[in-house]
């Protein structure tokens, strides 16, 4: 074991009795850039400045509750004798398909509430929600988790890694694959994927569906090589089944619309 290799401070700053950590901070740069960017788009597609605003300040709080209930739901033998623990977020346990399916429900509601179209705001926030996604893995490397299975250090300097990262991924004197790294370049790739497309003018709601069927493909295989997945059953990773069933809805929901001329309006009408 190298003990002269010191993992990263997990604290971004002490303020009196209150601790601000890294994963915090990295989790609310990401939201602040996507909404600074879904707010731009919404006033080039004739919305108000506020629209996005007034959705984050619901939606962010409620997917942050739902990630982190859907994390404690599938690791209940463990946070059933640790109750205390629950509301620990900074120490990381936010599934992101809990967080998205609340979020989801939140636009539905706030759409129907406001008399807008739910497609038409899940296009504009869709490049947001990945690059969100991309910024916010890394609040997972400041915690060390998740990561891979085991590798050499070898291996990680072949991939030509920072010193940073490599040495950040040697955990308990082992070295793991930085999964959390494929998964947030994986989504990056994705968001600028979604910025070509809004420039296609798929029909209302394509480009939402789209980021459902591009995230879903990348964590599939991604989370194949996860050592801390929550799991459905001794052998079923319960991310993967997930995202194999929002690309099976994805699809779906895009052939039915069209089918039945419910994908008439277009993105930049």
């Amino acid at each position: 074991m190298d003990t002269s290799i010191q993992p990263l401070d997990r604290v971004f700053l002490h303020l009196g009795p209150i601790t601000i950590y890294w994963y915090g901070v990295i989790i609310g740069t990401g939201v602040l850039l996507g909404l600074w960017l879904a707010t731009r788009e919404a006033v080039k597609r004739g919305l108000s400045k506020e629209t996005f605003v007034d959705l984050v300040l619901l939606a962010v709080p409620i997917a942050i509750v739902c990630a982190r209930t859907y994390y404690v739901i599938f690791e209940w033998d463990y946070y059933s004798k640790h109750l205390s623990e629950i509301p620990k977020i900074w120490e990381g346990g936010l599934a992101i398909h809990g967080g998205l399916i609340g979020a989801i429900i939140t636009g539905i509601v706030f759409a129907k509430r406001r008399g807008l179209s739910f497609w038409k705001l899940a296009d504009i926030a869709a490049p947001s929600i990945i690059l969100g996604q991309a910024i916010g893995r890394w609040g997972n490397f400041m915690n060390q988790e998740a990561h891979g299975g085991p590798v050499t250090r070898e291996f990680l300097e072949s991939l030509h890694l920072p010193e940073f990262i490599i040495n950040q991924m040697y955990i308990n004197g082992q070295y793991y694959h930085p999964t959390f790294l494929y998964e947030s370049i994986w989504n990056f790739i994705g968001f600028l994927l979604l910025l070509m497309l809004r420039r296609v003018n798929l029909r209302r709601g394509e480009l939402f569906l789209s980021y459902l069927i591009w995230y879903s493909i990348g964590r599939f295989f991604i989370e194949g090589m996860r050592t801390d997945s929550l799991m459905l059953t001794a052998h079923l990773r319960i991310a993967q089944v997930m995202s194999i069933s929002l690309i099976l809805l994805a699809v779906s929901i895009w052939i039915v619309r069209r089918a039945k001329g419910l994908a008439e309006a277009r993105y930049l009408d």
